[in-house]
């Protein structure tokens, strides 16, 4: 008998579920604490509670994360320097400050418009290689020839010996400026996905445990651990597609909606017959558009650990992640002494960083960049908990919350403070942790809103259910204002909104919020057996999906049945004779489709290929002014195990 083990590591909880391949059921589940800033202990814990001799048996792991996610969200990914090369029109802020614009590029058919500015790549990677951990490269057209981003990245790779991350390699797609964004979020995530799956590989094989390593992407599909690495921006929401996929299979429910409360972000999405609905458009992270493959969803930076703060009487949540009261109470003794003896900053500087309950720890990442305000607030910060009092004592002023909001998006500090899993905590409703911490800030921020602790921490409860009915109904009503929707859930009224598929509630505290919803929404609210651990079924239900798109146009419109390019991933190709292209189109398809599915691991007897072609053929045109192919393979992870 072989078994299955899935993981998802959460901004809060790692959790594992163990998977009898024989019958596709889950036999035993565990969750632990994510440990920052190496998540090795939070896994470690997650497996220790397993069977161990089930885990011996164990031929598949299948891994899912939102650390990248939150990494994006929170803006803490590490610096990156961008090189745009072609005619770029700029009309907005740039997702980094080095940066640079030069010309190069080519046209629709991959002619070369510009020579590339070799001198300016030069200067400008010597300049910045000692401030970025990584490069990205966009060059205009290069989805039709990407000759000008390989002649950059070896060059940037020579003088550097940064990793550097190429638009084409990650997306086929027109709109280069999104191209570049995606480019840049890879390469920021390069450093955090490696660091996570060296960790997960190094953990499976420390325990003797002989198993094909798997990690969950966005679309609800699943690649080899190489790969992951390669294109670790394509894990930016594998953790709400192991819930999606999770949900579903948890749930037994082929359509149905999916509410993820995680400890960062709530996600919303939806599977239709077994399928995840997918995005017409790229993902969209933190703002930011980009290209890549993703199930249709809708997130907010709002979850368990999301930061409740208090300014005048306005009791507002998120959207940075901390660590809860309670939990920190936990993980330092003397804790509780120091929440309780805080003293409440001056009202005047009342804000998101500065609070009674808001305390700092040094973290381990390297200091690439910082001011020098910056490193003194650094230096006065420990390895524990450090009141922002404890900081003016130390430096003599008060940090700015500029340099503090800095420091935090640098990953260089982690801040601790009051939660939503602290409100639960003192409503006896969720008390893993340390309730005396939660009660001890929940009394001091209610008093500032004039609440004792019961009414402010049910006040936190209700405006977190109101916001995640708000982001169901808001993902439903594309194209409704979002702030309109949340203000109806503000009025008294008999009239509720109507959800007529199955709402299937996925994370560690929603459990408490079934009630909650029941009495928002007219919805039929499901919380299935394992909903805790819903991402970590996902990343087990899931298939291996390789998707491989293919363009031919004419060379030229006015001689259209002369010449025919071929473009792809893999470069551009002539041809001058239609079917030739057709069929070196289809053949290389398939090769790369099969390719990768024996890459990653994937059972070659159990890979299904389909091929979608799409023709433009204008009236009196003997060939198609424009064909597109889609060669699509599906495979399992195991041949024992047909999964989900």
């Amino acid at each position: 008998m072989s078994y299955s083990l899935g993981i998802d590591a959460g901004g809060t909880y790692t959790d594992a579920v163990l998977l009898k391949d024989d019958d596709n059921t889950i036999i035993q589940s565990s969750k632990a604490l994510t440990s920052y800033p190496n998540p090795l202990d939070g896994i470690k814990q997650s497996i220790d509670s397993l069977d161990p001799i089930c885990l011996q048996k164990v031929k598949v792991v299948s891994v899912s994360t939102t650390l990248s996610t939150n990494s994006i969200l929170e803006g803490t990914g590490s610096p990156v320097a961008m090189i745009l090369i072609g005619n770029y029109d700029i009309k907005q802020e740039l997702p980094t400050r080095h940066y640079l614009q030069i010309t190069g590029g080519h046209d629709h058919n991959g002619i070369e418009t510009n020579d590339l500015d070799i001198e300016s790549i030069k200067s400008f990677a010597l300049a910045v290689k000692d401030k970025v951990s990584a490069f990205a490269i966009s060059s205009y057209f290069s989805v039709r020839n990407h000759d000008h981003e390989l002649r950059a990245k070896e060059l940037i790779l020579e003088l550097t010996g940064r990793p550097v991350v190429c638009s084409y390699e990650l997306s086929q797609d027109l709109g280069a400026f999104e191209r570049a964004v995606t480019a840049f979020l890879n390469a920021q995530l390069i450093p955090v996905t490696e660091r996570f799956m060296k960790t997960v590989e190094a953990e499976i094989k420390s325990r003797g445990i002989d198993a094909k390593i798997f990690m969950l992407k966005c679309d609800g599909s699943v690649i080899g651990i190489q790969s992951a690495l390669k294109k670790p921006i394509e894990s930016i929401f594998s953790g709400p597609a192991g819930s999606l996929v999770g949900a579903s299979f948890l749930s037994k429910k082929e359509t149905c909606a999916v509410i993820d409360v995680g400890g960062t972000s709530t996600d919303i999405s939806v599977i239709y017959n077994g399928v995840p609905e997918m995005s017409d458009s790229g993902a969209v992270v933190g703002g930011w558009k980009t290209r890549v493959k993703a199930i249709r969803m809708e997130t907010s930076a709002m979850g368990g650990d999301s930061h409740v703060w208090v300014k005048g009487k306005d009791i507002s949540i998120g959207p940075r992640r901390v660590i809860p009261l309670s939990r920190a109470a936990v993980l330092y003794p003397d804790f509780l002494e120091q929440l309780t003896t805080n003293p409440i900053p001056p009202k005047i500087r009342l804000g998101i960083n500065y609070q009674p309950t808001k305390f700092y720890l040094r973290t381990d990442y390297e200091t690439l960049e910082a001011s020098d305000e910056e490193k003194e607030v650094l230096a006065a910060v420990k390895m524990h908990p450090t009141s922002t009092t404890e900081i003016f004592n130390q430096i003599k002023k008060y940090p700015s919350s500029k340099v503090l909001d800095s420091l935090i998006q640098k990953r260089l500090l982690q801040p601790i403070g009051f939660t939503l899993t602290d409100a639960l905590h003192v409503l006896g409703e969720y008390t893993e942790r340390d309730v005396e911490a939660a009660n001890i800030g929940a009394d001091v921020l209610g008093s500032l809103a004039d609440m004792d602790k019961y009414e402010f921490a049910s006040h936190v409860k209700k405006e977190f259910a109101k916001n995640m009915a708000c982001d169901l109904i808001s993902f439903f009503l594309e194209g409704v204002d979002k702030e309109e929707i949340r203000k109806i859930f503000d009025i008294q009224s008999p009239a509720k909104f109507k959800v007529e598929v199955p709402v299937v509630l996925i994370g560690g505290p929603v459990a408490a919020f079934v009630e909650d919803l029941q009495e928002i929404l007219d919805a039929e609210i499901i919380l299935p057996e394992y909903s805790s651990v819903g991402n970590a079924a996902g990343a087990l239900a899931a298939k291996g999906i390789r998707r491989f798109e293919v363009l031919i146009r004419p060379a030229s419109m006015a001689a259209p049945d002369w010449e025919f390019l071929v473009f792809s991933e893999h470069g551009k190709s002539n041809f001058y004779e239609y079917q030739e292209a057709l069929d070196y189109a289809v053949t290389m398809g398939e090769t790369t489709v099969l390719s990768y599915m024996k890459d990653a691991g994937l059972d070659s007897n159990h890979i299904k290929i389909d091929v979608k072609k799409e023709e433009i053929i204008p009236l009196g045109w003997k060939t198609p002014m424009e064909t597109k192919l889609v060669v699509l393979g599906v495979g399992n992870r195991n041949v024992d195990q047909d999964c989900y």
